[in-house]
């Protein structure tokens, strides 16, 4: 017959599975994870002070080890656009770009966009730029001959 803590553990990981799937935000996987351990720490006899510290460090462990990975891959707060593959592409400057006097246009993939200077240097007319990035509805260049070679 199983260990009663078998069946403790076993309820601690539904519940956590549980919550889980209901937030979806990564919230409790990390305690399902240690209760999995726990589970089996339980199943041998291991002593409840070292089932519980199991449980502890494992869901530490893994929220410490997995969570950042996670965030990176799965930001709920960025939202890709269309736009996003204009990065990392050349363009050429229309109108020098000058953050100080807020001008700057640049010619890429066919449209002008309003441009601004990545480190804030000015980049005249007939340059060839790099997106670097977005901001709104602007464009983040850096001159061509700043960006490092791959």
């Amino acid at each position: 017959m199983m260990n009663s803590m078998v069946w403790v553990w076993l309820a601690v990981l539904a519940l956590a599975v549980f919550v889980e799937m209901s937030t979806m935000a990564l919230v409790s996987v990390w305690c399902a994870v240690g209760a999995l351990a726990a589970v089996f720490a339980a199943y041998f006899n291991v002593p409840l002070a070292a089932q519980l510290l199991l449980f502890i460090g494992v869901s530490i462990v893994t929220a410490a080890v997995v969570r950042p990975l996670a965030k990176k891959y799965a930001d709920p707060y960025k939202v890709p656009t269309n736009a996003d593959r204009l990065v990392g592409m050349e363009g050429r400057v229309t109108e020098t770009v000058n953050n100080g006097y807020p001008t700057g246009a640049v010619y890429v993939d066919g449209k002008t966009w309003t441009a601004r200077s990545e480190d804030g240097t000015v980049i005249p007319k007939g340059e060839l730029v790099e997106i670097a990035g977005m901001e709104g509805i602007k464009l983040i260049v850096r001159a061509k001959a700043a960006v490092p070679a791959a």
